[in-house]
């Protein structure tokens, strides 16, 4: 269960220190408008389908998702730890399924 938590320090939340990041909401940013994508049970779009996304895109979108994981996980609100693991989520599976032969460090590996 997750519980609420009310921020007391000094430091500025991912959202203020990214203002283009609205709660994982791609937004163009030269229009201010949302991008179409995946919709909530509310109906609120939550992000381009990774299926649309292009290669290059779909790597942006996880290379800034990882960036704020900490920060997003010690200080969001649920809701928005909520929307990024279910967007971290979304674009890992993408990945993954467009690459089910991706290379593989071997110092990566553990021994058994």
């Amino acid at each position: 269960m997750m519980t609420g938590s009310v921020r007391r320090d000094e430091y500025p939340s991912p959202e203020q220190r990214m203002p283009e990041w609205d709660g994982d909401h791609l937004h163009d940013r030269a229009s201010g408008t949302t991008d179409s994508g995946t919709a909530d049970s509310d109906g609120e779009v939550l992000g381009v389908d990774p299926a649309e996304l292009g290669d290059a895109d779909l790597i942006r979108e996880l290379h800034s998702l990882h960036r704020t994981r900490l920060d997003t996980l010690r200080h969001a609100a649920d809701a928005a730890l909520a929307t990024h693991l279910r967007r971290t989520a979304e674009l890992e599976t993408e990945y993954l399924a467009r690459r089910p032969g991706r290379e593989v460090d071997p110092s990566r590996l553990r021994g058994s």
